[in-house]
């Protein structure tokens, strides 16, 4: 008798789901501005063509700059832009050749207003044939530098629009 197994959602399609005390505008903005975007995460510089066909930049932080690493460290296409409630990009670890060389997967940044001035950010990254990306990403470290994956970003992000500063730098 054979064991049933089930599909590794690890290495095809990563989910993530976060409370944030704040307006689906709020969180849209500190996804997609600039200003917004170096305050949490790794401090990336994202920049978007909020457009169908628009490109997706993430350039290094100071941080990163100071570790020699520099230009852009994530790229990709955006795919739809609904704001503040929904944004479709590919993306890639640019950086990194063996990633690179992987090619695109898939994120979906979806936002839902709730009660109590309370929303809900759900993000989806099919990483589906992209098994480098699928490990990258779902990190089991604690902290910058260290692959911590999106379980680490998303609380940064929500430490980022509730409080205005990051949860650590």
């Amino acid at each position: 008798m054979t064991t049933p197994t089930l599909p590794d959602i690890g290495t095809s399609t990563q989910v993530y789901r976060i409370f944030i005390r704040a307006t689906p505008q709020a969180i849209w903005d500190a996804i997609t501005q600039p200003e917004w975007t170096q305050k949490w995460g790794y401090g990336l510089r994202d920049e978007y063509e909020l457009r169908p066909g628009g490109a997706y930049r993430g350039h290094a932080s100071t941080s990163m700059q100071q570790m020699g690493m520099t230009g852009v460290i994530v790229d990709g296409e955006v795919i739809e832009s609904a704001p503040p409630r929904k944004l479709v990009i590919t993306w890639r670890m640019a950086i990194n050749p063996q990633l690179k060389a992987e090619g695109f997967t898939r994120l979906t940044y979806e936002i839902e207003e709730g009660r109590g001035g309370v929303s809900r950010l759900s993000v989806y990254h099919d990483c589906t044939g992209r098994p480098g990306h699928a490990e990258m990403i779902k990190g089991d470290k604690q902290g910058p530098g260290q692959s911590a994956g999106w379980t680490w970003i998303l609380s940064d992000l929500k430490t980022a629009v509730e409080s205005g500063a990051a949860m650590v730098r």
